[in-house]
C-alpha cells in the first residue's frame, strides 16, 4: 500500500436541503442511533481527517467514545497552523495520535506554537495543504482507511481533485435553508453535472428518522 492512495470515506450528516449546520453553527444533525453508528466506523479507520474550521467552530475531540474501539489518529488540516492551543484536539495529544498537516505558509510562531505538543508536523504544499501529497504519506504510514468529516470546504477539495472512494451521508430530517449557510459541499462547485463524480449507491439504512445512504465512487 505504500506510496499509493488510502481507502477515503467521506462522511457527515446533512439536512434534507442538504446544510450541515444552521448560520449560528449549529451542526447537531444526528440521533443517537447515529451516533453510535458514526463511532463503530471510526474505530474501523486508521484516520480522521477533519479542516480548521471544523476545529474551530465545534472545538471536537474526533475521538471513539458511544462504542467500544480504538481511536483512530487525527489528521487536521491547517495550512497556516492556526489552531488554537485551548483545542481539545492539542489538549488531547498526549492521549491521542495527532497529526497537524500545514503548509509552507505557517510562521515561525505557529511551528514553535505546535512543537510544544506531542504532534506530528506535516508540512505539504506552498500556499495550502496538499492533500494529494498528505494521502501518500499517510499511506507510507501504513495509514489505509481514512474518515474525512468535513467541512464543507475539506469535502470539495477532496471532490475536486477526485480523492475519494466513497460517501456515508445520514440525511436527517430537518430545513435549515440560509443563503450562508454552510452545504455538505462548499467551493466553487462544477459548472457542470457530467463533471461530477459517478456515484453508486451501495446501501440504504434506516435509523427511525434518519437515512444512511451509502454510495461508492465508480
Amino acid at each position: 500500500m505504500a506510496n499509493s492512495k488510502p481507502h477515503v470515506i467521506l462522511s457527515a450528516a446533512i439536512s434534507i436541503d442538504g446544510k450541515i449546520s444552521t448560520r449560528s453553527g449549529d451542526s447537531k444533525l444526528s440521533s443517537s442511533e447515529d451516533f453510535i453508528r458514526l463511532h463503530k466506523l471510526r474505530s474501523k479507520v486508521d484516520g480522521i481527517i477533519v479542516g480548521k474550521n471544523t476545529v474551530i467552530k465545534d472545538n471536537p475531540l474526533l475521538t471513539v467514545r458511544h462504542t467500544k474501539g480504538k481511536n483512530p489518529v487525527r489528521i487536521i488540516l491547517d495550512s497556516k497552523g492556526n489552531i488554537s492551543s485551548k483545542s481539545k484536539i492539542l489538549q488531547t495529544s498526549k492521549q491521542i495520535p495527532t497529526i497537524i498537516a500545514v503548509s509552507k505558509t505557517i510562521s515561525k510562531s505557529n511551528l514553535q506554537k505546535l512543537n510544544k505538543f506531542p504532534v506530528e508536523v506535516i508540512i505539504t504544499g506552498e500556499k495550502s495543504v496538499n492533500i494529494k501529497s498528505l494521502l501518500k504519506k499517510l499511506s507510507a504510514k501504513d495509514m489505509n482507511t481514512l474518515l474525512v468529516e468535513g467541512g464543507g470546504t475539506i469535502n470539495w477539495e477532496f471532490i475536486k481533485q477526485n480523492l475519494f472512494d466513497e460517501m456515508i451521508i445520514t440525511l436527517s430530517p430537518y430545513l435549515i435553508g440560509g443563503n450562508n449557510t454552510i452545504s455538505l459541499v462548499q467551493g466553487i462547485g462544477f459548472d457542470k453535472i457530467s463533471k461530477s463524480p459517478h456515484l453508486r449507491l451501495k446501501s440504504i439504512k434506516r435509523l427511525k428518522n434518519h437515512l444512511v445512504l451509502n454510495y461508492l465512487k465508480v
